[in-house]
């Protein structure tokens, strides 16, 4: 495992990984996060790690820039995952494209962000690809999502960082299923669904 003893886990995102963190199913949320904090402690149960979750619903880059000082850096995390970039992609087909994030502006600034949290934190990076689960890739909102799946890998290089391939995991499992088995919206899990992304990154990380 990754992860060593004593260490601060902080993971940050949109809805998916906030989940209800906020609400009835602080300090967590009932999502993947939650899982994979459950299924670390289950297996490595004498490795005393703190963990934090900073998911905010309908959050963009953007909105994530806004709180990275207060969010992100601050709690001087060992590791910090992120997840972002759905919303990015979805305000341009939900009928409200000026709340839209361009591919550009995306990869600067998440660039900057992550730059900054390595040089003033020193931690580990993981990211998560942002995903949407349509196995048709020549769906416009698919193909726009995937320009920012190859981002994100990128980044991942560059920071050498942990990469969580969630658009591949939900490309493997709808080979078999439908995309409703796994989200009514094509983007907000059910419970399979996060679990699919937990393993991805309990695989990714050895846990």
């Amino acid at each position: 495992m990754y992860f060593k003893d004593g260490q601060h886990i902080l993971l940050i995102g949109d809805s998916i990984t906030d989940c209800g963190r906020r609400e009835d199913d602080a300090p967590y949320g009932r999502g993947y996060v939650s899982l994979l904090r459950a299924f670390t402690t289950a297996r490595h149960p004498g490795t005393r790690l703190t963990w934090t979750n900073r998911g905010i619903s309908g959050n963009t880059t953007r909105h994530m820039a806004g709180r990275w000082e207060a969010d992100a850096l601050a709690p001087r995390p060992d590791w910090l995952s992120v997840m972002i970039g759905i919303n990015d992609v979805w305000r341009a087909f939900d009928g409200h494209p000026e709340n839209a994030v361009p591919l550009d502006e995306y990869t600067d600034t998440l660039r900057t962000l992550l730059r900054r949290a390595v040089e003033e934190t020193g931690c580990r990076l993981i990211l998560a690809d942002p995903y949407i689960i349509e196995p048709d890739r020549d769906e416009p909102q698919r193909a726009a999502s995937d320009k920012f799946v190859t981002v994100v890998a990128g980044l991942a290089e560059e920071f050498d960082a942990v990469h969580i391939p969630t658009q591949q995991v939900f490309d493997s499992a709808l080979v078999s299923t439908a995309s409703q088995d796994w989200a009514d919206d094509r983007v907000h899990p059910n419970l399979a669904g996060h679990a699919l992304i937990a393993e991805a990154f309990m695989k990714a990380l050895e846990i």
